[in-house]
């Protein structure tokens, strides 16, 4: 045999070889889009009198679990979670080792979600349920909901919803401390149903966990409840949604630490009301301080000048919490100073040009200040000191102009007595022509106020007050799309409360306007709110 005859039969060998070990459906074949069949199992699925210590479910092909730790939900929950196999490999079984004692009477539920897929095409069992009883019947009763946020129009998914029998051990506490009775999840949707139910009263409790252990972590966690208890077979459907929120925390002190030398970081949790610091240490008349909370941590700033000492004593305050804390002064550096501006190069027409700095302010020499417009003329305006280190630069900013702010050195001089370098700031103002803006004929049918807030993503851009009906205009808009919301202000202090889950109190309703405008250049759109 010639040698290009022997090479064309072992490629044709390697070939049909090849073929045969490829996964899947053969090539042109119909594609498969058929969910796995249950077989059975073992013991039956609705068992009832269940003893076993092991389940096994057979089905008509190879399958796998996916994301079965998210997926899969057993009601009630179970204090050991089952061992299951085999997972990552395919299999036309499933194996669940039951590593708990199992409550008397009760009907349990396994639910698989969408775990259970087949090995080639991924095709998902949909709502995969396995049932068993303890009990001599098998609980049948079901009730079902929607889930919301309290703020967002948009709900995270897999929120765990939570069943508790209301018997003689029920108290509020339990779900700090206890599994419920019954748990279903979302899932994919805003929707929840529990199954397999047995007659009684129940309360409805909805959970946003950071991690999956059906016990509330108010530090972690957002808490939803309905007000009132629901009764099966009552209420099959429940008409009110579960809208889940963040608790504000109870006021929880830290620590206090020098974080350069000059500063000490007075660290908490919670909600603080008043809280402050007063120095108890003996220090000379020439020492000056200055705090500041900082918003983008739950932080105290306390500057201070520089001091010969090794701590110092501080009386911490914030309502009814009172304590003292030693604070030891370790550091050699001081910051040094920095002067930041909030305009990059576009100052909007309805803003205010601000320069902050890092270090509390002590002298502000207006006289090295210098504005002029794009034909170099100089500009009126005012240096106004705002906080401990923030300045207003005050004028008439003018559309379609550019203008330029210098600052000499020695302008602005710190705690530590160091003073700015010279300092450059170009930007423009662009026409109003540039601009939108958005007309709200708002129909208010609720007696509280409302606050109407325009929003960009997440970031409220402007507000507006009001306490009847009116028109609110919103000018000056950057053409951007925008989202609107309304938040029934019920205790009138100006702002969105949360809810308190022991207080057995809701948050304050928000309504978010069922468009999202597309604000153009040059143009006024105009819609009706109606908020009920």
């Amino acid at each position: 045999m010639k040698l290009s005859n022997q090479l064309l039969i072992i490629v044709g060998f390697i070939g049909i070889v090849s073929s045969c070990a490829r996964k899947g459906r053969p090539q042109g074949g119909p594609k498969d889009e058929t969910a796995p069949i249950m077989v059975i199992a073992k013991p039956p699925h609705e068992t009832t009198n269940f003893e076993e210590k092991t389940i096994k479910i057979y089905f008509d092909e190879y399958i796998v679990l996916k994301d079965l730790n998210k997926q899969l939900v057993i009601s009630p929950p179970l204090k050991n979670p089952p061992l299951i196999t085999p997972q990552g490999t395919p299999s036309k079984f499933i194996s669940i080792k039951l590593l708990d004692t199992l409550k008397p009477n009760t009907t349990y539920t396994f639910n698989f979600g969408s775990a259970v897929q087949d090995n080639n095409e991924n095709n998902k069992l949909e709502n995969f349920k396995y049932v068993f009883s303890t009990g001599n019947y098998i609980d049948s009763l079901t009730t079902q909901g929607t889930v919301a946020d309290a703020i967002s129009p948009k709900l995270k998914k897999n929120i765990s919803v939570l069943l508790y029998e209301i018997d003689s051990t029920y108290t509020d506490s339990i779900v700090y401390k206890q599994k419920p009775s019954y748990v279903a999840n979302t899932a994919d949707s805003l929707n929840y149903k529990f199954t397999n139910l047995k007659q009684g009263k129940y309360y409805v409790v909805g959970l946003d966990e950071t991690s999956t252990d059906y016990i509330f972590n108010p530090k972690t966690d957002k808490i939803g409840f309905i007000i009132d208890t629901i009764n099966l077979p009552k209420d099959s459907i429940i008409k009110k949604p579960l809208t889940v929120f963040k608790e504000e925390q109870k006021f929880n002190f830290k620590r206090g630490k020098e974080a350069v030398k000059g500063r000490i970081e007075f660290g908490f949790e919670g909600k603080q009301t008043d809280f402050n610091v007063k120095l108890l240490s003996k220090v000379p008349d020439t020492f000056k301080a200055f705090t500041q909370l900082q918003q983008d941590k739950d932080t105290l700033n306390y500057w201070h000048t520089p001091i010969e000492a090794d701590s110092l004593l501080f009386e911490v305050k914030n309502n009814a919490f009172l304590d003292t804390v030693t604070v030891f002064l370790r550091k050699e550096k001081i910051d040094s100073l920095a002067v930041n501006s909030n305009v990059s190069n576009v100052l909007h027409l309805n803003d205010t040009l601000f320069l902050t700095t890092n270090t509390p302010i002590t002298k502000i020499d207006t006289t090295k200040f210098s504005l002029v417009d794009k034909d170099t003329v100089s500009v009126t305006h005012q240096i106004k000191q705002k906080s401990i280190n923030k300045i207003a630069v005050l004028f008439e900013a003018k559309p379609k102009n550019r203008y330029t702010l210098d600052v000499l050195p020695k302008a602005i001089t710190d705690l530590f007595e160091v003073a700015n370098d010279s300092l450059n700031y170009k930007f423009g103002t662009k026409d109003t022509e540039d601009y939108g803006s958005i007309t709200l004929t708002v129909d208010k049918k609720v007696e509280s106020p409302v606050i109407i807030e325009l929003l960009i993503k997440d970031k409220v851009v402007k507000t507006s007050y009001i306490k009847n009906s009116q028109i609110v205009t919103f000018d000056l808009l950057e053409p951007k799309e925008y989202t609107i919301r309304a938040i029934i202000d019920a205790n009138g202090n100006n702002q969105w409360d949360t809810g308190n889950f022991l207080n057995k109190t809701q948050p304050e309703k928000i309504i978010y306007f069922d468009k999202q405008p597309q604000v153009r250049a040059n143009w006024s759109i105009n819609e009706n709110f109606i908020i009920e």
